[in-house]
């Protein structure tokens, strides 16, 4: 199913198909393409990253995050395909909506995180500014994350919305196609940040996109079957109108 052009719509209906990409996505993490000793919940993350959302209490394991379980890939024999890869040098301050948030069993804590963008982050200076800065906050909190991005960008993310977060940890050229405005961004958290980016556009396939849950391993993360769960959850008034089989 290719993606669709969800700026024929109002925001409020793109936010009930994007609840619904949510959902889907923490249930496909659940079901099997996670590694065991993580899982996933959707959590509301507003502003920064707060206590609430970086604390949960749970029964222990005896397992930790440190431990390298052997599951997902590992980023030096499989590097992910995607058009673009950046990586920045060491930051020395490295210490520490809804969104899906990959915790570990043993103490709970989050590894990682899936942000889908949705029309508020962008309707305003003050929102992009806070989306931008609380991504980078993750990753400086050594949290890795996955934006997806299938709004265009605008006058306050001219470049989309990787560049605009990528400014944060290190300023640097990058130019969207022309032809391709559309962003799908993973993040490696650690001292050396590192991105790969994958333009696409209305009318493609979503891809694959690696889904960090230490530093140096991936799990390759199914977009497009959670993407059509989502679509399929959208009533067909809307859909049509998303289609463009009927005017808005």
């Amino acid at each position: 199913m290719p993606i669709h052009d969800w700026t024929r719509v109002e925001a409020g209906i793109f936010h009930h198909f994007y609840h619904a990409w949510i959902y889907a996505i923490q249930r496909v993490l659940n079901s099997g393409v996670l590694p065991p000793e993580f899982y996933a919940l959707a959590e509301q993350v507003a502003g920064g990253v707060v206590p609430d959302v970086l604390t949960l209490s749970g029964p222990a394991s005896e397992s930790t995050p440190e431990e390298d379980s052997g599951g997902g890939v590992v980023l030096a024999t499989a590097v992910p395909k995607t058009r673009y890869q950046f990586t920045a040098g060491p930051d020395p301050y490295i210490t520490r909506a809804k969104s899906v948030v990959v915790r570990h069993r043993s103490g709970h804590n989050v590894v990682a995180m899936i942000e889908i963008l949705s029309p508020g982050n962008k309707g305003s200076q003050h929102a992009l500014r806070s989306f931008v800065e609380k991504a980078a906050e993750m990753l400086r909190a050594g949290i890795h994350l996955l934006l997806i991005d299938l709004l265009p960008p605008g006058p306050r993310d001219p470049q989309g919305i990787h560049k605009a977060v990528w400014d944060e940890v290190i300023d640097e050229p990058f130019e969207l196609p022309a032809d391709k405005p559309l962003t799908l961004a993973a993040y490696m958290a650690g001292l050396v940040p590192e991105a790969f980016v994958e333009p696409v556009a209305v009318g493609d396939d979503l891809p694959e996109m690696p889904l960090f849950l230490q530093t140096g391993r991936y799990i390759p993360l199914p977009l497009q079957p959670t993407y059509q769960s989502a679509w399929e959850a959208v009533p067909d008034v809307w859909r049509e109108v998303v289609a463009g089989e009927v005017a808005g």
